[in-house]
């Protein structure tokens, strides 16, 4: 398929594909084409075509590239991609996504597999297609786009905000994808945790201390003082902004912290993992 869906509950994605919907009509129009017509033109079904300009469907940016050739628009056609992006991603990622640009320092721990900020494209695939009802294809994509795009905001040169990692030694150990895809993501791993705004840790399986059994959460500090705390189990994850319960969170980070390895021995114990994975 050349688009993709948009849940009936998000309004904002759905005024987007209205929005871009009519904009492709018009154009269409003015050529003096019909749907099939158009869609034989830019290699897309009748059915497809339709569904986009009533705003059913949304259009990766491939589709938008060529019916801005085929409509001969010079770019304004292409420039809609810009609208499309963020629709394009699940909400509740997008609501997530807007808090961490907002957050001046994010901290996390992963009992079960490495945190998404620090996943490869090819681990976040494997992570998403071991998910029980599973994904069908072209979600797992639209999952795996949308957390890579997250990704963005370790860039060191994007704003001043600082991240912190505990990561449970079972995530390191654990080969989603396949010997291979751990690799490279041990290699990533060791490639963010030597970046100045990360703190990367590992909170080792022979501590006798581990105040995470619960499960993973993470933090976010935001630039006016607010703590928003995410608390992750099946089914659902939880938004906390109440300060008696994101002061939970955030005692339990600092033990987390203390009980892990410093951040220069943890990235010497992922050197040692790696290495491990070559005999």
């Amino acid at each position: 398929m050349g688009e993709w869906e948009a849940g009936p509950d998000d309004e904002e994605a759905g005024a987007v594909m209205r929005m871009v919907g009519r904009q492709l009509k018009l154009w269409r129009q003015a050529s003096g084409r019909t749907q099939a017509e158009f869609g034989t033109a830019i290699g897309y079904s009748e059915e497809q075509v339709s569904a986009v300009e009533r705003g059913r469907r949304i259009p990766r940016p491939e589709y938008l590239d060529r019916a801005d050739e085929v409509l001969g628009a010079g770019g304004r056609v292409a420039t809609m991609k810009k609208d499309v992006e963020e629709a394009r991603y699940p909400k509740k990622v997008r609501d997530l996504k807007k808090l961490e640009a907002e957050a001046v320092e994010l901290c996390a721990y992963n009992n079960s597999v490495i945190h998404g900020l620090l996943q490869t494209e090819e681990y976040a695939r494997a992570v998403f297609n071991a998910r029980r009802p599973g994904f069908t294809e072209e979600e797992v994509e639209q999952h795996v786009t949308a957390r890579m795009a997250r990704q963005e905001i370790l860039d060191p040169l994007t704003g001043r905000r600082v991240f912190s990692f505990v990561q449970c030694e079972s995530t390191l150990r654990r080969p989603m994808g396949g010997r291979m895809v751990m690799r490279q993501q041990l290699e990533r791993l060791l490639e963010v945790g030597h970046q100045r705004i990360v703190d990367l840790q590992v909170l080792p399986l022979d501590r006798e201390e581990n105040s995470g059994t619960d499960g993973s959460f993470r933090l976010l500090r935001l630039k006016d003082g607010t703590t928003v705390a995410f608390s992750e189990a099946p089914l659902s994850s939880r938004v906390m902004t109440d300060p008696k319960e994101t002061t939970v969170l955030d005692i339990r980070y600092g033990a987390l912290r203390a009980q892990a390895l410093s951040p220069r021995d943890s990235l010497a114990f992922v050197e040692k993992v790696l290495g491990e994975t070559t005999t």
